[in-house]
């Protein structure tokens, strides 16, 4: 079954293509890294996944519908944390989850257990504004998490993190993979990165994109 697709997906900004004729299928219950350079459009990309920007042409589908109407069961991570520097990252947690809940979304979970689920202490009183970056993405990613996604999508997800963060990251990805899904679903992830040797543990394909256009679609064959 598929999470999303795009199917010759555009996206124009006056005379500037930051995506073009893009066509995609995400089956369900894999992980897509999505390659490219700075400018590459892997960010305006996975933004029209998430439903936070439309196509300017061509069309894309989550989970068989709109984007935008499937977002209780999406998650999307920025390349920036997110995050109130003055607040502890329960405070963060605990402030999105009422978001959510404002929102008529009743898919915030628990803030403590997605805490827990990136290795951070609930109980740490430290603002995040003191955490090292690694940290940081951690409390990032377990802002997302706390949504019990379906569909993960992460906008480099490594950027600015040590070896040592990065590879706590791929872990931490990794174990998300193996979260039960109601349904008897798989959870998905689609993250964009320009360091291809850091997603390899957890690619099962990879999608390289240049000036706007995808122009390398490729299987990891198992071991």
């Amino acid at each position: 079954m598929t999470a999303a697709s795009l199917d010759s997906a555009s996206k124009i900004y006056g005379t500037f293509a930051a995506l073009r004729n893009a066509t995609a299928t995400f089956p369900m219950g894999t992980c897509t890294v999505i390659l490219g350079e700075n400018g590459a459009g892997k960010s305006t990309l996975l933004r029209i996944v998430a439903g936070l920007i439309t196509p300017s042409r061509g069309t894309a589908t989550v989970f068989g519908g709109a984007p935008h109407k499937q977002r209780r069961r999406v998650a999307y991570m920025s390349h920036a944390p997110m995050l109130y520097d003055e607040l502890t990252a329960m405070e963060n947690l605990k402030y999105f989850s009422k978001l959510h809940r404002s929102e008529g979304c009743d898919c915030a979970g628990s803030p403590e257990m997605a805490l827990r689920a990136v290795g951070l202490d609930p109980t740490l009183t430290r603002p995040v504004g003191q955490y090292s970056q690694g940290m940081r993405q951690r409390a990032s990613l377990a802002r997302v998490l706390q949504t019990d996604p379906e569909l993960l999508l992460l906008d480099e997800p490594f950027s600015n993190l040590d070896v040592k963060s990065s590879q706590h990251m791929v872990e931490l990805l990794a174990d998300f993979r193996t979260w039960p899904v109601a349904g008897g679903s798989a959870r998905t992830i689609i993250l964009t990165t320009h360091q291809a040797s850091l997603a390899e543990p957890i690619a099962d394909r990879t999608i390289t994109m240049r000036q706007g256009q995808i122009v390398d679609t490729a299987v990891r064959q198992p071991a």
